[in-house]
Formats: C-alpha cells, structure tokens, sequence
C-alpha cells in the first residue's frame, strides 16, 4: 500500500498555499478586514485580542496542522508492520524535532531584512545562498549510485549554514540570538514530536489519546491560579526558546488528525473501496459527489462568514441544516460511505462542540486561542477531507486536487521560496516595484498576493515533479 494520499495532499497544499496569498496580499486598509487574521485588523494590523471571530486566514494553519497530524500514521506504517521499539520511533521523531528547529532557526535568519536593517544586493544574495544551503540539507536522495556525494554534500550544507550564522552580523549587528525563529515552524517541530510520540503510544488505543487532552486542558485552565503546581509545571521550560508547554494546545487538532489518518490506512488497504487511495485516477462523475463537495465547502465558508459577521444563532441553525442535507446524502450514497461517515460523525461532532463553547473566553479566537477555535477549526478541517474527496470525482475536480496535491507534497519549499528565493530575486532584479505598484488598491492588491503564489506555486512544482523532495 503506497503511504501518500491525494486528498491529504491537497489538504496540506491548499493550507501552504493559502498561508502564502495571506501574506503576500496589499496591506494597509486596501483589503476588508476578513482578508486578514481578524485579532490583526486593518489599517494599522496591530494585535487586539478583544476582537472574537475568524477569517479564511485564520483556517490556514489548523488545517496545515491537521495534515500532519493525520500523516503521522502514514509516515510511521513501516515501522509499526515491522514492530519498531519505542526507543526507534523516539528516534524519529526526535531527530525531525531537531531538523525542524533548526529549519525554523536558519530559515528565518537568512532573511535580507533579518540579515540587515537595510537590505542590499549581498544580502539579497546571501538569503538565496541560504535557499541554496536548505535545498541540499533536506533533499532526500533516494538513488545509490551517488548516495555518498549526496551526504558529503548535506554535511557541507549544514556546516556552511553554521558558519553563516556565526559569521553574519544579524539584527543590527547583534548577530544571530536564540529567540530569533520562525514561530509556525517551531511549533510544528514541537506538535510532530508531542504528536509522534503520543500517538505510538497509544495507537491502539485511541481514547485514550483523545482523554489525554482532558489533562492538557486542566493544565492550562489550572496554570490561571497563581502558585498552583499547574502553573510552575506550565511555565517550566529546560530551553524557553525551542519549548513551552503553551505549544501543547495544538494537541487539540493535531491528535484527532491522527484518528483521520488512521481510517485512511485502514480503507486505502479495502480493495473493496471503489476510489482506490491514494487515488491517482479521478472517480467516474456522479452528481452526489458534487452536492457532497459543495455542502462541505458552503458548510465551512458559512461557519466563517457567520462567526466573523457575529451571527452566533444563525450559525448553530444553518450550520445544522447543511449537516442534516450532507448526512442525508452520505446515507443515501454508497461509494466511500463508510470512511467519508466517519469523517462526518467526528467532524460534526468537533464543530458542534466548538460552536457550543463559542461564548467561552470570549468568542472564537485564534490569538489568543480559545478552545472553541481548536473544536471549530478541527472539525472543518474533517469537512474539508470531505470536500477534496468529492471533488476527485469529476475531471475539473480532479485537477484541482492534483495541482494542490503536487503543492502539499513539498510543503517546505513552498514555505520558504517566497521569503529566501522569489523576494530577493524580485529585489534584485528591480520587478519588486511592480508588485509593489499594486498595493493601491483593492483588486490590485488581491491580485498581487495571486502572483506571489502563484509563482511560489510554480517553484514548488518545479521540484516537485523532479522528486526534489525535502524531508526531515
């Protein structure tokens, strides 16, 4: 059984993607408020965590780390059929801990603005060797006849970057400092650890996973009463800037994405089940898969739309009555019914209960993350899975999925091809004065985000379809 799957994929590339129009669209009070983080409105962006409620912007990062969440067992699959030790899987997932750090370590120092204040050609340069230097140090070589080269090469890499950071002068000539990182990226390399670990554990026990957020929560909610053991236990961190117990909250999505990667091993193995995963032909069309992608995809716009507008009672009641149609259909349909019931029995459950835990803590929130945005964001990310099954069905759909899919293969190049390759090469060549030309307005400022994707989209195909895939 191959361990990639399309929708998945596609889940991973449309969250990469969609984190990279969100920071490359106009900023300033061009754009509405929903085209941004909603804490983070405009004109002047600055942080308000008063404002409840969430954007499309604020879906990016839960479903990027839901697919990880439901890739664990799949990356894990040789492992457990061979019955690895615990100290092996440890391994594992420790050594990607470490990679990740220093992924997000190095990434965000090569930087030109974080390299100077002032960013000239060299430093311009210097963040495309950086690009260069993260190529070699990740790409994962699968051939022999040149196996040797490729890690005399990796090693290079990794001692060329070292001395980089030891010799460049970094944030006004401070030189590089340890709380000088790439957030997402560390609190992903914490959640693959915290996930992988947590899931090996207790595969074959998923309730047990699930009750283990129970005391997740209690830690948190009990660290609010000052000199309680809950708080010292919250607070203690051996190295404050690779770990804080505070990243844990994202257990909250990443361990119900380890439920959905589990049934998708356990019906990609069925030869029984008519869309053979990973599906690499599109389904035959049928019009249920339409009416069941597109009640997926009103589902989560609606939720978005409704909680970002304020309109809490009419959210519970439309919410309800999409679930109600989609049911009806999954019941009614019989291709894939069981895996895509089970993703709608979990996810309606997760959304139900976060839209029920709304009013707490102030309304939805992603920053500061409330418990309902974990619920809401976790169960549309169900939805979303739903939705990229249905959309195989037909050839447009098919398309569409392939295209993000290729994209979710080689998510880290996608992520740092816009700040260490496509802006330096912009600034460089002098063409960053036409995107910047289009901060003026609205359309132009959407449609500029577009390019910068777009073309971040183009790098990141380019080596995906050259299997230049980089992997911790």
């Amino acid at each position: 059984m191959k361990e990639r799957n399309q929708s998945l994929d596609a889940l991973r590339g449309f969250a990469i993607l969609t984190m990279i129009l969100s920071g490359s669209v106009a900023f300033g009070g061009v754009l509405p408020a929903w085209m941004y983080h909603a804490q983070v409105p405009p004109p002047l962006h600055k942080f308000n965590p008063s404002i409840p409620g969430i954007t499309w912007v604020d879906l990016v990062f839960p479903f990027f780390l839901f697919s990880m969440g439901a890739a664990i067992p799949l990356s894990l699959l040789k492992l457990q059929k061979t019955n690895a030790t615990f100290i092996k899987v440890f391994w594992v997932a420790a050594r990607r801990y470490l990679l990740l750090t220093f992924f997000a370590f190095f990434s965000y120092h090569m930087r030109a603005w974080v390299i100077a204040e002032n960013p000239t050609l060299i430093h311009y340069l210097l963040s495309v060797l950086g690009f260069v230097l993260i190529c070699f140090q990740f790409y994962q070589y699968k051939g022999e006849k040149r196996k040797t080269l490729f890690v005399v090469l990796k090693i290079m890499a990794f001692a060329a970057a070292f001395l980089l950071l030891y010799l460049l002068p970094f944030n006004k000539g401070k030189g590089f400092q340890f709380d000088k990182i790439d957030i997402i990226i560390l609190v992903l390399a914490n959640m693959a650890f915290f996930g992988t670990i947590t899931w090996w554990l207790t595969k074959t026990k998923p309730f047990l996973r699930i009750g283990l957020l129970a005391f997740v929560a209690a830690i948190f909610l009990g660290a609010k009463e000052a000199g309680s053991w809950n708080e010292m236990f919250f607070n203690y961190s051996p190295l404050p800037w690779v770990y804080k117990f505070y990243y844990l909250k994202y257990l909250f999505i990443i361990l119900p994405g380890t439920i959905a990667g589990k049934w998708l091993i356990k019906y990609s193995a069925e030869k029984e089940n008519e869309l053979k995963l990973p599906g690499a032909k599109p389904l035959p069309a049928h019009s249920s898969f339409l009416l069941i992608t597109t009640l997926a995809f009103v589902l989560i716009i609606t939720n978005v739309a409704l909680l970002f507008g304020r309109y809490m009672e009419l959210n519970v009641g439309v919410t309800v009555g999409i679930l109600a149609a989609l049911y009806y259909r999954l019941k009614t349909h019989a291709p894939f019914n069981n895996l895509l019931k089970q993703f709608f029995n979990c996810g309606t459950f997760l959304l139900l209960l976060g839209l029920f835990f709304e009013a707490f803590e102030g309304g939805i929130k992603k920053d500061p993350s409330t418990y309902s945005y974990y619920f809401v964001t976790t169960g549309l990310a169900f939805f979303m899975l739903i939705g990229f099954y249905g959309l195989q069905a037909g050839k447009t759909g098919a398309i569409i999925s392939n295209y993000l899919a290729l994209n979710g293969r080689n998510p880290m190049v996608a992520y740092v091809a816009g700040n260490l390759l496509l802006t330096p090469l912009l600034h460089v060549t002098g063409a960053i004065q036409i995107f910047d030309a289009m901060n003026g307005n609205a359309w132009t400022g959407f449609v500029k985000g577009v390019l910068f994707t777009g073309i971040v989209s183009l790098i990141t195909l380019f080596f995906t379809k050259r299997k230049w895939l980089w992997k911790t």
